[in-house]
């Protein structure tokens, strides 16, 4: 099921013009810095924006077979199959947990059976929370209730703006850690703003990036971030995302083993599961690069690559490598004087040492 949102529209002197074919299924995340129109897209989806904005009426957005917006359609929020939670948990403070959810459920026409509301609850860790008022939540909670709250509407698509800006470190992990398992679990697609790169690198399956009101790549993860020029400008450190199956849990030494399809990475002992799909975390300041293969050392993984470019100098004195493991492509930081000294080269075969690597979560 295809879900296509074409949009030209201006407000304000800024313009959003898009043209976005998105999966109807796992979670799309719409990155781009602030200014970039990220809430203005969201906002569009759910069609929060009057028409008279869209320029002689180009917004077409369609959801499977059902049309939402054309040049002769623009159907009323209430009426778009949409759960939205926004930065702010917007709870009615005056009321119970237990009564902010049942809000909702009376003006739906087909409300959850008793058995898929609790379902929702559980799943959010929020039963315990049913009889509190709302403003005796932590941030986390209230977001917990906010996410409950929109599912219990029968959504067929979750727009989420920024849910976490608020947090602190810990209730961002705690939300994380839920939203994948609504993922696993739910079926629903999900848009996620954000412009944090790790949230990004963690949740998403499908990334559009975003600046100035238009799109400068779409597709699934995998893809757009093999450009580092992408991931690096994601992060203040530049890391390459990696893909892998877990082998071995738990060897006889406390290891993890992950097979990247062109590599076998160890890793100190993680609770992961064997065969279980994860992402890891590689940062180029992490890498490093020696002319002949090490011996008797402690560095767990040791790689044979081929440098494909090295970029100039920062001001600082260092240079970022960019290497071919087989189809793989990671990133080394090295100071220009070891590039110098080591007579590093594109094309030259060298070996790459991975000092640490984490998985994402």
């Amino acid at each position: 099921m295809a879900f296509n949102v074409r949009l030209n529209m201006s407000y304000s002197e800024f313009t959003l013009d898009v043209d976005l074919m998105i999966p109807a299924k796992g979670i799309t995340a719409i990155f781009g810095p602030s200014g970039s129109g990220k809430t203005s897209l969201l906002r569009a989806i759910a069609g929060l924006h009057p028409k008279e904005l869209y320029k002689n009426g180009q917004g077409h957005i369609q959801f499977g077979d059902q049309i939402w917006q054309s040049d002769t359609v623009f159907l009323p929020t209430y009426k778009r199959p949409i759960g939205y939670v926004f930065q702010e948990s917007s709870l009615f403070e005056h009321l119970s947990i237990q009564q902010n959810l049942d809000y909702g459920q009376k003006r739906i026409k087909n409300p959850l059976p008793p058995h898929e509301r609790d379902h929702i609850i559980d799943l959010l860790g929020i039963s315990h929370l049913l009889t509190r008022p709302a403003d005796k939540l932590s941030g986390g909670e209230r977001q917990r209730v906010a996410i409950a709250r929109a599912l219990l509407l029968r959504p067929r698509l979750l727009l989420m703006d920024e849910p976490m800006a608020s947090l602190d470190f810990a209730r961002k992990s705690e939300i994380l850690r839920f939203l994948e398992r609504l993922k696993t679990e739910l079926k629903i697609p999900l848009l996620y703003i954000s412009h944090n790169a790790a949230e990004v690198t963690r949740l998403a399956d499908h990334l559009i990036i975003l600046d100035q009101g238009k799109i400068q790549q779409q597709g699934p993860i995998q893809d757009i971030l093999a450009s580092h020029k992408i991931l690096n400008s994601m992060s203040d450190e530049p890391f390459t995302l990696l893909f892998g199956t877990v082998m071995t849990a738990r060897t006889e030494h406390n290891l993890t083993e992950v097979d990247l399809g062109d590599a076998l990475i160890r890793m100190p002992h993680h609770e992961v599961k064997e065969q279980a799909e994860i992402r890891l975390h590689l940062y180029a300041k992490d890498v490093s690069i020696t002319l002949s293969r090490p011996e008797q050392t402690s560095v767990l993984n040791i790689f044979d690559c081929q440098i494909d470019t090295i970029e100039p100098p920062t001001e600082n004195g260092q240079c970022l490598i960019h290497l071919c493991l087989k189809k793989t492509r990671i990133q080394a930081r090295v100071s220009a004087y070891s590039c110098a000294e080591l007579d590093l080269r594109p094309g030259q075969k060298v070996f790459a040492q991975i000092k640490a690597v984490s998985i994402v979560q």
